[in-house]
């Protein structure tokens, strides 16, 4: 863990204070989270790090389609990470040896708070969704095995803290079969002190720009 930058911003790593709620920190943790992430110093070299890997990380899975998500607020770019493993499915693919690897971009459904994902590539057509958020506009609905989370934290037991819609999990807990979720976010901020509420689903794994956090056995992001 980047201890260096907890030491800087107390506020996300702090625990309850008396007489706060659990809501009142989340809201704490959020804002201090994203004003260290849109003011990162080292982007540059942070998001290079997360993206080696998220790219090791991906070569021994077996899925044909993967949901990701158009950054916003500071967020890691997936994208570029998953363009490329869309082009060595494509190689694998002239040899036979692999199915056409098709990338999804969520959109909420208005009625119900859940989330869809259609296919996107380099290049496709979008338009902002109501929240102003770029998503594919006319291509196909996709059913996604593994899904790539964004995280503004994350905590033991492979909880997140995102921006308190509900989107993500509201959409997990709806999905048969479940697919495989993935949280992608900085070392900075894991969030020792994180505690889940009733309706939060954990992630299966979490990589950040130090490795990769199994929540099952509690190991450490940097221990791969």
């Amino acid at each position: 863990m980047d201890t260096k930058d907890g030491q800087n911003a107390p506020p996300p790593h702090r625990k309850q204070a008396e007489g706060s709620t659990a809501a009142e920190l989340k809201t704490e943790w959020r804002k201090a989270l994203i004003e260290k992430r849109l003011g990162l110093a080292d982007r540059s070299f942070r998001n290079d790090m997360l993206q080696r890997v998220m790219r090791v990380w991906l070569i021994e899975r077996p899925d044909a389609v993967i949901g990701a998500y158009w950054p916003i607020k500071g967020e890691f770019d997936p994208l570029p990470a998953l363009f490329r493993w869309q082009e060595a499915g494509l190689e694998e693919d002239a040899q036979g040896a692999q199915r056409h690897r098709k990338i999804g971009l969520p959109v909420v459904n208005k009625i119900d708070k859940t989330l869809t994902f259609y296919t996107w590539y380099p290049g496709c057509p979008m338009e902002e969704d109501a929240y102003g958020i770029p998503k594919p506009k006319d291509t196909e609905i996709v059913v996604p095995t593994l899904i790539f989370v964004p995280c503004v934290g994350y905590g033991p037991g492979g909880f997140r803290l995102g921006y308190g819609g509900g989107f993500y999990d509201r959409t997990l807990a709806s999905l048969q079969p479940q697919p495989f979720t993935v949280g992608l976010g900085y070392d900075f901020a894991y969030l020792p002190y994180l505690k889940p509420e009733a309706h939060d689903v954990p992630l299966d794994a979490i990589l950040s720009d130090t490795g990769v956090m199994w929540p099952e056995r509690q190991m450490p992001a940097g221990e791969l």
